[in-house]
C-alpha cells in the first residue's frame, strides 16, 4: 500500500508547511482525548471532581451520541472563566512549572475545547458570589458569555458528539455498548470517590428518563469504601474480600482484593487507581496476577479494588491525553508493594474460603420449588427426653436425661464420617463442613515443600558443557538484568561476548531441560509484563505435581483421629481454604442453609 502524496504543494511541487487553524488543531486534539461518548463523559465528569462537586448528575441519550449533560454542585466558574474554560491549554488545575506535581484528574486543558470542536457544547455555571453565565460552542464557533439561571455549580451539555467529524460517527458501536461503556466509567470513579454521590440516566425517551446506575454519597468513615463497593461491585464482594492496608518505601495499597476462591472467569473485576485515578497499567495488572500466581489456575483471574498512593512526584501521569496510563519513577517498588501485601493478606486469610461455594451448593442441592414447612426448634431438654424415649426400658425420670455430644473446639468441627472414600463430613458448632480429603492434604503438602524450598534454597545443576545463546543486544540486556533474580532460582546465566550469553546452571529439581528454549520463554515473558514468573511457576508446579503425588489419595479409608488432624492442619495453614488450582478444598454450610434444603425455613 502506498500513501498519498500531500494535497498542498508549492510553485515547485514541494509540500508546503501551513500552520493549521485553531479549529482544526481542536479537532485534532478531540481523536487523542473524546475517542466515543464514554471519553467525553470521562473527561467532564472529572472536571465535576476537581471542582469539589459532592453530587454529580450524568444524563445520556442513544448511548451519548446525541445529548450528554453532566450537572454537578462544585465551585462553578464566572462570566469570565468560561471563554478561557474553551481555550485550548487554559485550566485551573496546573500552572505549568512542574508537570510531576499534579493533584487533580485534569491538567491538560484539552477536554472542553476539543468538544466543543466535534459537537455542540454549551457550559451553564455559577461561582459563589456571582451571577449565573452560560457560553456556547458550535463545532469550534464560540459565543460570547450571557446571563443565565442557576442555582450553584455547573451543568455541562454536550449534543451531537462528532456531527462536525462524521467520520468518526462511523467507528462507534450501538447505543446498548456505548451506554455500558458510560456507566464503566462512572463505575470506576464512583469507586475512586466514595464521599461523592453519583446517577446515570438515561433521557432518551424524554422526562425523568431511566436510572442506569446510582450511588449515594459515603458519610466520612472508615467502612466508606466498603459500603460504596457493596453498592458498586455487589456485598458478595465485600463478604469475601480482605482489606489491603499496608505502606512501606512511600508508597501506601488500600483497597480490597477478594480470596482465590471468589475468583472470575475474566478481568472484569479488577479495579486498580494510583491516587484516586483510575489507570490501565500492565505493570500493575502484572503484579496483581503475580500474586495469585500460585493459588489460581491460568483461566481464572482475582478480583480486587486497589487505590496505590504515591507522592505525585514518583510518578507520570502525562503520558497520554487520555491520562489512563502512568509511568513510575521505581517501578519495581510499586510492584513488589503489591505483591508483598497481597500474599500477607491472603496467607492471613488462613483456611477461609469465599462464602459463595456454600451458595453455589445450595443452589446445586435445591430442587426447582420447595414447599415450605415452618418448624419451632425444640429445647435441648425436649430433646434429651425424645432421644431418651426412643432408647430401650424408657421412663420418665430425671435420670433418662442425655447429655449433648462437645463439640470440637477448631472452626472446622470435629470428624463425624467419611463418605466415597474422599469426603470428610464435620461437625462444626453451626453446621457442617465437607472436606475433599485429597485436595486439601494437596495444599497442605505444597505449603510444606514451598516453605523447605524457601529454608534451603533452590540446587542448580551445573550442565557438562554450558549453553551458548546468541541474543539481539535488547534481549541480551533485558535477560542480564534479571540474572540476579534468576540465580536465586537455579539458573545461573553470564556474558559471553557480544550479544552471546552462556547458561552455566539450571534448577535441578527440573531435571533435564532445554536451556536455552527456558531463557527465551522467560525473554518473551520479560518483553511482554516487564518482570518474568515463568521459571518461578515452572518449579512451583513440579513442587505442585510432587504435592499431589504425596497427598492422601482419593479412595483411601482414614481413621478418625487422622482425618482431624487433617483439619486442625489446614486451620493453621495459610492458603488452605483452596487447592493448588484455586478450587475449594471444604464448602461449609450453616444448620440454617440444611433446614432451608429440607424445607425447615
Amino acid at each position: 500500500m502506498t500513501l498519498h502524496t500531500p494535497k498542498i504543494t508549492g510553485a515547485e511541487g514541494r509540500p508546503v508547511i501551513r500552520q493549521l487553524d485553531e479549529a482544526a488543531i481542536n479537532r485534532i486534539a478531540a481523536g487523542e482525548v473524546v475517542e466515543r461518548p464514554a471519553s467525553a463523559v470521562k473527561e467532564l465528569v472529572e472536571n465535576a471532581l476537581d471542582a469539589g462537586a459532592s453530587r454529580i448528575s450524568i444524563d445520556i441519550a442513544d448511548g451519548g451520541k446525541t445529548l450528554i449533560r453532566v450537572t454537578d454542585d462544585g465551585c462553578g466558574m464566572t462570566a469570565a472563566d468560561l471563554p478561557l474554560a474553551l481555550t485550548r491549554h487554559a485550566t485551573s488545575k496546573i500552572d505549568g512549572s512542574d508537570l510531576l506535581d499534579i493533584r487533580s484528574f485534569g491538567f491538560r486543558g484539552e477536554a472542553l475545547p476539543s468538544l466543543g470542536a466535534v459537537g455542540r457544547l454549551t457550559i451553564t455555571s455559577r461561582a459563589q458570589g456571582h451571577d449565573a453565565a452560560q457560553i456556547s460552542c458550535d463545532a469550534g464557533r464560540l459565543t460570547p458569555p450571557r446571563p443565565a439561571a442557576l442555582t450553584r455549580g455547573t451543568v455541562v451539555e454536550l449534543r451531537d458528539l462528532f456531527y462536525a467529524t462524521p467520520a468518526r460517527l462511523k467507528f462507534l458501536r450501538s447505543d446498548r455498548a456505548e451506554v455500558q461503556a458510560v456507566a464503566e466509567i462512572i463505575r470506576r470513579l464512583a469507586m475512586a470517590e466514595p464521599h461523592v454521590g453519583f446517577t446515570l440516566r438515561e433521557v432518551s425517551d424524554g422526562g425523568e428518563g431511566r436510572i442506569l446506575f446510582r450511588a449515594d454519597a459515603q458519610p466520612i468513615a472508615p467502612d466508606a469504601l466498603a459500603r460504596r463497593l457493596s453498592g458498586v461491585i455487589g456485598a458478595d464482594f465485600i463478604d469475601n474480600a480482605l482489606p489491603i492496608d499496608t505502606e512501606r518505601d512511600g508508597l501506601r495499597l488500600t483497597g480490597y482484593a477478594a480470596l482465590p476462591t471468589y475468583s472470575r472467569g475474566s478481568s472484569a473485576q479488577q479495579h486498580l487507581f494510583v491516587n484516586g485515578r483510575p489507570v490501565l497499567d500492565r505493570m500493575l495488572y502484572g503484579a496483581l496476577r503475580a500474586a495469585y500466581f500460585d493459588v489460581l489456575s491460568r483461566d481464572r483471574h482475582p478480583a480486587a479494588v486497589l487505590n496505590l498512593i504515591v507522592d505525585p512526584q514518583r510518578v507520570d501521569v502525562n503520558v497520554h491525553p487520555a491520562k489512563a496510563e502512568v509511568r513510575f519513577r521505581e517501578p519495581e517498588a510499586a510492584r513488589s508493594l503489591i505483591i508483598t501485601a497481597l500474599r500477607t493478606a491472603l496467607n492471613g486469610a488462613g483456611h477461609r474460603a469465599s462464602t459463595t461455594v456454600g451458595t453455589e451448593t445450595l443452589a446445586a442441592m435445591r430442587p426447582e420449588s420447595t414447599r415450605i414447612y415452618q418448624m419451632d426448634r425444640p429445647s435441648q431438654s425436649s430433646l434429651a427426653r425424645a432421644f431418651a424415649f426412643q432408647a430401650p426400658g424408657f421412663a420418665e425420670a430425671p435420670s433418662a436425661r442425655i447429655e449433648p455430644e462437645t463439640q470440637a473446639q477448631g472452626p472446622l468441627g470435629a470428624a463425624r464420617a467419611q463418605v466415597h472414600e474422599n469426603y470428610i463430613i464435620a461437625q462444626t458448632a453451626n453446621g457442617i463442613v465437607i472436606v475433599d480429603q485429597h485436595a486439601a492434604h494437596e495444599r497442605l503438602v505444597y505449603e510444606r515443600l514451598k516453605a523447605q524450598m524457601a529454608a534451603t534454597g533452590i540446587t542448580a545443576q551445573a550442565l557438562l558443557i554450558p549453553e551458548i545463546v546468541e541474543l539481539s543486544p535488547t534481549d541480551a540486556a533485558r535477560i542480564l538484568e534479571a540474572a540476579p533474580d534468576l540465580a536465586r532460582l537455579g539458573l545461573t546465566i553470564e556474558p559471553f561476548g557480544g550479544t552471546a550469553i552462556a547458561i552455566r546452571e539450571t534448577p535441578a529439581i527440573l531435571g533435564p531441560v532445554s536451556a536455552e528454549a527456558l531463557v527465551r520463554d522467560i525473554l518473551d515473558e520479560l518483553t511482554d509484563a516487564g518482570d518474568s514468573h515463568l521459571l518461578r511457576g515452572r518449579i512451583d508446579a513440579i513442587l505442585s505435581r510432587m504435592s499431589c503425588h504425596g497427598s492422601v489419595r482419593s479412595g483411601r479409608q482414614m481413621r478418625a483421629e487422622e482425618m482431624n488432624a487433617l483439619l486442625r492442619e489446614m486451620e493453621a495453614t495459610p492458603l488452605s481454604g483452596q487447592c493448588n488450582h484455586g478450587r475449594p478444598t471444604y464448602v461449609e454450610l450453616s444448620l440454617h442453609d440444611i433446614e432451608r434444603l429440607f424445607g425447615r425455613r
